[in-house]
């Protein structure tokens, strides 16, 4: 099989950013200077710069070039409601969703707790491994309302379930409670992820709603925390 050239050089540049050889921050050579250093074209260079930027390794700043990004967290929003697949799309082919268990089952007494409810109504639990560059770093466990939520495959768990709910479905999710926690990592942590010796995760759960206020999910996202930066937009009110 033959490899496009423009995708060696791709490799070859993700490689040095994930490595810290090129930094956050700084600006790539231009194209000449990568050109020469490739012995490409410049047509060559545009193509693999294209890739990184799609892939969230660098950013197209209007007369000055390049800049690599800060690939070594990755953005996750507060306050939205942001899929990892959405996520994901930003990144390429540096993210993927490996689905651990995905089962329909009676609702058990600790989850009743957060639906408040004392009904033990089905639910799916799906549990899932996402992985970025090629390590294990967030296990996200979720447990679905069946009757909001029917017919769940793996392969709409890999892909995404928010997607599956608004477009196939046609409900509309609205908004969530969130709370974060650092916590020592579990057993099932231990197995799943590539913890690196960290002994601690981020765990950030979370109770979702449809827009009637009827809530049809409660989310546990369990997080290495090297790897994540937790943003928000805060507004100083009067």
């Amino acid at each position: 099989m033959t490899i496009n050239k423009f995708r060696l050089i791709y490799d070859d540049l993700a490689g040095k950013i994930q490595n810290g050889i090129l930094r956050a921050n700084e600006l790539l050579p231009s194209e000449n200077e990568l050109a020469d250093t490739y012995m490409a074209s410049r047509e060559t260079i545009r193509k693999a710069l294209k890739l990184l930027s799609e892939h969230g390794y660098i950013q197209k700043m209007q007369g000055k070039g390049s800049m690599v990004l800060d690939v070594t967290k990755i953005n996750f929003p507060i306050s939205g409601l942001v899929s990892f697949r959405e996520l994901a799309d930003k990144m390429g082919k540096r993210a993927k969703t490996n689905v651990v268990f995905l089962e329909e089952q009676g609702m058990p007494a600790d989850i009743q707790e957060h639906f408040q409810t004392g009904e033990e109504l089905d639910i799916w639990k799906v549990v899932r491994v996402r992985e970025i560059d090629k390590e294990n770093i967030i296990l996200d466990k979720d447990f679905l309302l069946s009757s909001f939520v029917p017919g769940l495959t793996v392969d709409i768990c890999e892909r995404s379930i928010y997607a599956y709910i608004e477009q196939v479905l046609g409900l509309s999710i609205s908004f969530a409670k969130k709370e974060i926690t650092v916590e020592a990592p579990t057993d099932e942590d231990r197995e799943l992820l590539d913890l690196r010796g960290y002994d601690t995760i981020v765990v950030v759960r979370s109770h979702v709603y449809f827009d009637d206020a009827s809530m049809f999910q409660y989310t546990e996202s369990r997080h290495r925390p090297d790897k994540f930066r937790f943003v928000d937009f805060a507004r100083r009110t009067r």
